[in-house]
């Protein structure tokens, strides 16, 4: 069971929390391949997403996973809503916790905006991403296909590279990987990729050689562009010269490693096309055990509720 009536932050969940989700994500894929499996557990729940920033995955798999389990699901579609009037978003979040909202999943461009939401909602809040400070249901998927395909966290060599500077994805995959035993090492352009990130126990690097050297896991990140004020490189070609993964580069990783990567990928710049579609991406699968860990959460999110 989850101890807090929200899910916040990976910075903010115990080792025993972080388990308890990704074995029973396991339960959950076993659903979502065989329909005859589900159970509608979440029949008599509502459940809302209040996305801020635009969306394709997390957003339509928080969908799936409230609608797998038997939830009533609906979306407020912000740019039509009272946002544009001026409402603030705790008067937004009260107002839906008087219709009797069970479950807020909500992603917002300023850090700690989830949280400001929780302290003034009965509704359990789950953050779906927040500025650049932490993604946890990100993090939590790839923990689990990390944990599917390695089988333990245990000194295993994890290697980001990309806009670390901008990625609410690399802090909360640092502040759990750390937690579970795991090495993680974060490559880039200095301008993207700063050493205060080691005070978080990650190691940084700009040698992206030296950082995929004996890697068992290589995740790529976006750049993303809509957070940058510009001037962190000349120009996303010389970047993705420098920084891109190839398969070239990818060997110098371990011969059973595995490349993953949050999407959506800017093929070409982060990752070479010869790379994304060979056999060592497991970017697919993250897709289905988003939807996994997504389906637990709301389980054990709705266990800590009560009936």
């Amino acid at each position: 069971m989850l101890k807090s009536k929200d899910l916040l932050g990976i910075r903010d969940l115990e080792v025993s929390e972080i388990m308890s989700i990704l074995e029973l994500a396991k339960e959950m894929k076993a659903k979502i391949i065989n329909a005859s499996l589900r159970e509608d557990t979440l029949k008599g729940r509502s459940m809302i997403t209040l996305f801020y920033e635009n969306s394709t995955r997390t957003k339509v798999s928080f969908n799936m996973a409230g609608l797998y389990q038997g939830a009533m699901v609906t979306d407020l579609g912000v740019a039509t809503s009272s946002v544009q009037k001026g409402e603030t978003l705790v008067d937004t979040g009260v107002t839906l916790d008087q219709m009797g909202i069970d479950f807020m999943v909500m992603r917002h461009s300023l850090s700690g905006a989830p949280h400001l939401l929780a302290k003034n909602v009965k509704a359990s809040v789950i953050n779906a991403g927040d500025g650049a400070n932490e993604h946890p249901t990100q993090a939590l998927l790839d923990f689990y296909t990390m944990l599917d395909k390695k089988g333990s966290f245990k000194d295993l060599n994890v290697t980001i590279v990309g806009d670390i500077a901008h990625s609410r994805v690399a802090r909360s995959n640092v502040f759990g990987l750390k937690k579970l035993g795991a090495n993680v090492t974060l490559a880039g352009c200095g301008t993207l990729a700063s050493g205060t990130m080691e005070a978080l126990g990650a190691t940084v690097t700009h040698d992206l050689k030296a950082a995929l050297k004996d890697a068992d896991v290589v995740m790529g990140l976006r750049i993303q562009m809509e957070r940058q004020k510009g001037g962190l490189f000349p120009n996303l070609r010389e970047y993705s010269q420098i920084y891109g993964l190839d398969e070239e580069m990818f060997s110098l990783a371990r011969p059973d490693a595995i490349l993953m990567h949050p999407a959506p990928v800017n093929r070409g710049v982060e990752l070479m096309p010869e790379l994304l579609d060979s056999n060592v991406s497991v970017i697919d699968e993250q897709v289905m055990n988003g939807v996994a860990v997504r389906m637990a959460i709301l389980a054990l999110l709705n266990e800590r509720r009560g009936k």
